[in-house]
């Protein structure tokens, strides 16, 4: 057991901070479409300018930095544009050091990881937690040089660090390398430009607590009117007073409605964000706003009425029932996903296993699901597993932290808690103590089902272990076997059993203690045996 790591106490998740619901824009005329297009490319021009003027000042910047940008942003656009559009730039920036700072960390780790292995003999053995040298001289020439190329990136990004640059495009950078490869996309020049330029408009307006409807520059009224807060240039187009247009069509959530009906009737903040699908020529609207995090309850509370463990898998979640003291009941659930094909389809695919999820807990009754808290970060590094490609692939197709914020997300609006468990060891014991109880001829228990009971038990508090056995000299019997089966307070737990009526064997009547003394064998020529066996009634008792 010493090499064992140490298990973390599960914990209950915290609940969303914050709330988004999106809907489509309908029934919008040639001119609400363009004028959509020529304030958004407008404002996004802005962005790009106030953006590289945010990366411009580095670690320089400071509130008077920001509030001179924002001044020279104000007589082109307005004051609240300006805002938004300041906080957009400070965001994605803030957003970029970060993403900075995760991309050293990987290459210190992929460092260390080569410097280790480079060190070991070729063809010398690793353990499960520290890897092995190379395989063969030529891959250790092939690492030497990777690592010769990881240092010099490291070198990069800690003089990047060290003088607060960030590398960012607005649009995407994937979307920007495309534009090299568009018969590898199957997407023409002109396609790829109108994305380009969708992705890098900018429509969306924070939100403020007591104006309007909860925001003055993009507005939407209870019964679905929305409109729009005009830049200065663009004051020509506006159909309303002032200097605001409004859109022809009306809009509706149909997710969290009411909730949204509720912030905008109190003039409550909610931020907006409008944008354009090129793909399916569609515009939509995201509403958003902040919510008190949900006060947690203790666990022995969400664990009164037992939990549902979940294991999270390449292509399904593996999950059981547990009872309040720990025992499985019924028949292991699997809900099913395929994780392959665009992020929009991964998305929703999860999306559908969740909700078959909580729709099952809730007919079970079950007011709390118990899951592995997963950080695949280490385990995905090209270094520590370069020559294991497909174990890779698996471990980076899992969306760990995706699900995670779904389940808890989504499971806040059932009333059904989430407590996250660790995850060390959950596969490896759940299949030595449960798999094979559990296989039965009309039932085959898999590692994965196993996997789920090792998790719901650790979330209770309970030894994975089926059961634990006094020491060999305290058990009743001497040296026999028997387990802990009843608490110290139940009387006569140590004393005999009772006496059970007939023979101990099932394949014998009762009544054939009776009849044994008086039948004729099946002998040759039917006579009667020379001798009559009589079961002793002292062997049946104890």
């Amino acid at each position: 057991m010493g090499g064992l790591r140490q298990v973390a106490a599960p914990f209950v998740a915290l609940g969303p901070s914050g709330v988004a619901v999106r809907t489509r824009l309908k029934q919008l005329t040639p001119t609400d479409v363009e004028v959509l297009r020529r304030v958004g490319a407008h404002l996004g021009t802005l962005a790009s300018r106030d953006l590289k003027a945010r990366c411009r000042d580095g670690l320089e910047h400071d509130a008077g930095a920001w509030a001179l940008r924002k001044r020279e942003l104000t007589p082109v656009s307005s004051a609240r544009w300006a805002g938004a559009i300041t906080k957009a730039s400070h965001d994605q920036w803030a957003l970029a050091r970060r993403c900075a700072r995760a991309y050293i960390q990987s290459l210190e780790a992929g460092v260390r990881t080569l410097r280790q292995r480079l060190s070991l003999p070729v063809g010398s053995k690793g353990s499960r937690k520290v890897p092995g040298g190379c395989r063969s001289r030529r891959e250790w020439h092939a690492k030497t040089r990777r690592l010769h190329l990881l240092e010099a990136r490291l070198e990069r990004a800690r003089a990047d660090w060290a003088s607060g640059a960030v590398h960012l495009v607005r649009g995407g950078k994937r979307l920007a390398r495309v534009r090299h490869h568009l018969a590898d996309a199957r997407l023409t020049e002109s396609q790829w430009r109108a994305r380009w330029e969708a992705a890098r408009w900018f429509l969306q307006a924070d939100g403020e607590s007591g104006k309007r409807f909860g925001n003055e520059t993009i507005r939407v009224s209870p019964d679905g009117e929305v409109s729009i807060r005009l830049p200065a240039p663009l004051r020509e187009l506006a159909n309303a007073s002032h200097g605001r247009y409004v859109l022809t069509g009306r809009i509706r959530f149909a997710y969290r409605g009411q909730d949204w009906a509720d912030r905008v009737a109190a003039n409550r903040a909610v931020a907006y964000r409008i944008h354009h699908d090129v793909s399916r020529d569609r515009w939509y609207v995201t509403a958003s706003w902040q919510k008190p995090i949900t006060r947690t309850i203790p666990l022995a509370a969400a664990l009164t009425e037992g939990v549902i463990g979940v294991d999270m898998n390449a292509d399904h979640l593996a999950a059981w029932r547990l009872d309040t003291h720990g025992n499985p009941t019924g028949h292991p659930r699997r809900f099913s996903y395929d994780l392959t094909g665009t992020a929009e389809h991964r998305d929703a695919q999860i999306r559908h296993a969740l909700t078959r999820l909580l729709n099952w807990a809730r007919t079970c009754g079950v007011k709390a699901i118990a899951v592995e808290d997963l950080d695949f970060t280490a385990e995905k590094t090209r270094e520590k597993h370069g020559g294991r490609k497909r174990f890779r692939q698996l471990v980076s197709g899992m969306p760990t932290g995706r699900l995670r914020a779904r389940l808890v997300s989504m499971a806040d609006q059932t009333g059904i808690t989430v407590i996250a468990v660790d995850p060390a060891y959950t596969s490896k014991w759940g299949a030595q103590h449960w798999q094979k109880p559990l296989t039965s001829t009309t039932r085959k228990t898999t590692r994965h089902d196993a996997a789920s009971i090792a998790i719901g038990r650790r979330a209770q508090g309970i030894p994975v272990r089926r059961r634990t056995a006094p020491p060999r000299t305290h058990q009743s019997d001497g040296c026999g076997h028997r387990t802990v089966q009843a608490p110290p307070e139940i009387p006569g737990r140590e004393g005999p059993r009772p006496r059970v009526p007939g023979p101990r064997t099932r394949s014998v009547s009762p009544d054939a203690e009776r009849t044994r003394a008086t039948r004729t064998p099946n002998t040759v020529r039917g006579a009667r045996s020379e001798w009559e066996w009589v079961q002793d009634s002292l062997l049946l008792t104890e």
